[in-house]
């Protein structure tokens, strides 16, 4: 039974919640990622040397990613569904494409050049793997048999050694994180789940042959940053320096000295969180945190609502992808994880990941919206 909540009344009963169901617009989802790309502006203006261009870079790039999500929500989910095939199949040619004629850059072939536009087709992956999964499991019932389960693990695995082969080890963990929700939220007993990553552990000194040396290198800085703290261990020891000298209050706005200093690299990017961290503390991080959680718990609870298994499995992994772009970020800057370069989500100064998810989240505002017209 379809049981309406407080902000769905509002929706139905005033003008501006009339407005926003015309434009397919989850209340509770928009305003709390409109908190966060406001605090992002706040605190890139620090981590950015204090430079209004920076911000109105930002700004146009944030823009282009809400109107991508407010466009992408009013389409059917059925339509989704509909081309899930045919855009994962051009997002591999895509892949193919950059191993042979894509952009080298701070070694790593990762870009499309398209005229004036450069084009990142791993990001495209992040959203049509989910789509390509659950397309094919939603013909089938689940739990899936074995046969549907190998079958979807090599539709996750080919994108991911793809993009890894280019190397981009950071972007390959979120596909396949998205892939391998949709297998999760399919019915998996833990059983299985234990199994297999058991089995990938066992797999690692095989992974570890494989991996590039700036890979390898990675790992050993992870485990020993202070092993060369003026080379590779130099970014998360400073991490480090500036997360712990924030203490509970954080020394305040614009007060960052790691980042002002140019102590820490990457403070606008990959290590803004340390920033934020140092000049708002321990309680600001907390307050950032209970936003990201609001808006993981917003997504599974329309994950949950979803009309049909196709749209169930598909919000489930976006809801977790977006997990995932947290906990690695977060985990790497604190050093408990391996840098793996990926950015603070709706934070993080750039816009393609900023675009990849607005449009995870205008696909679940769609999911969303589209099933509560079939209930008035």
């Amino acid at each position: 039974m379809y049981i309406e909540t407080r902000h769905e009344e509002f929706e139905k009963h005033s003008f501006i919640g009339h407005i926003l169901r015309k434009l397919h617009i989850d209340i509770p989802l928009f305003v709390t990622l409109v908190l966060i790309s406001i605090l992002s502006f706040v605190i890139l203006y620090s981590a950015g040397g204090q430079s209004v261009d920076v911000l109105i870079r930002q700004a146009m790039r944030v823009a282009l990613a809400f109107t991508l999500m407010i466009f992408l929500a009013h389409i059917d989910p059925y339509q989704f569904k509909r081309w899930s095939v045919i855009l994962f199949s051009l997002g591999i040619l895509l892949l193919l494409a950059v191993l042979i004629l894509g952009e080298i850059g701070k070694g790593a072939q990762r870009w499309l050049e398209l005229g004036a536009f450069r084009f990142q087709p791993s990001e495209m992956i992040k959203i049509t793997t989910p789509m390509m999964i659950a397309w094919y499991l939603a013909e089938y019932a689940l739990p899936p048999k074995p046969k549907q389960l190998l079958i979807a693990s090599l539709l996750i695995i080919l994108p991911t050694l793809l993009i890894a082969k280019q190397p981009d080890l950071g972007t390959a963990l979120l596909v396949a994180s998205s892939g391998a929700a949709v297998l999760f939220f399919s019915g998996l007993s833990w059983w299985f789940i234990i199994g297999i990553g058991s089995l990938l552990t066992a797999l690692t000194p095989i992974l570890w042959h494989f991996m590039h040396d700036y890979q390898r290198a990675r790992v050993l800085t992870f485990l020993n940053p202070e092993a060369d703290p003026l080379g590779r261990g130099y970014h998360i020891i400073q991490s480090k320096i500036a997360i712990g000298s924030g203490g509970l209050y954080g020394k305040g706005w614009l007060g960052s000295t790691q980042s002002e200093l140019d102590f820490l690299p990457e403070s606008s990017t990959d290590f803004i969180f340390a920033v934020f961290a140092e000049e708002f503390g321990l309680f600001g991080c907390v307050s950032l945190l209970i936003l990201y959680l609001l808006i993981i718990g917003r997504c599974l609870y329309i994950a949950a609502q979803a009309r049909d298994t196709y749209c169930r499995l598909l919000a489930g992994s976006l809801a977790f992808t977006f997990f995932v772009y947290v906990f690695v970020n977060i985990g790497m800057v604190i050093g408990v994880l391996p840098v793996v370069g990926v950015p603070l989500p709706l934070v993080s100064y750039g816009g393609t990941s900023i675009v990849t998810l607005c449009a995870g989240f205008g696909i679940l505002m769609s999911i969303h919206t589209h099933k509560k017209l079939l209930h008035n």
